[in-house]
């Protein structure tokens, strides 16, 4: 399978993606948003408390 035919076919499943109406209405971007800053954040926190200078 060759780039242009893969590309081809993404574009071809993106386009069609959005004629289906691809958003769904519950979810909302900033509660998403937030949820991963708030996971990533999180795993930073424990990144850092395991890697401490004794």
């Amino acid at each position: 399978m060759s780039l242009t035919s893969t590309a081809h076919q993404l574009v071809t499943l993106a386009s069609e993606g959005g004629e289906l109406g691809g958003n769904h209405e519950s979810l909302n971007p900033y509660l998403t948003g937030g949820g991963a800053f708030l996971a990533l954040m999180f795993l930073l926190w424990v990144t850092t408390r395991f890697n401490r200078d004794r």
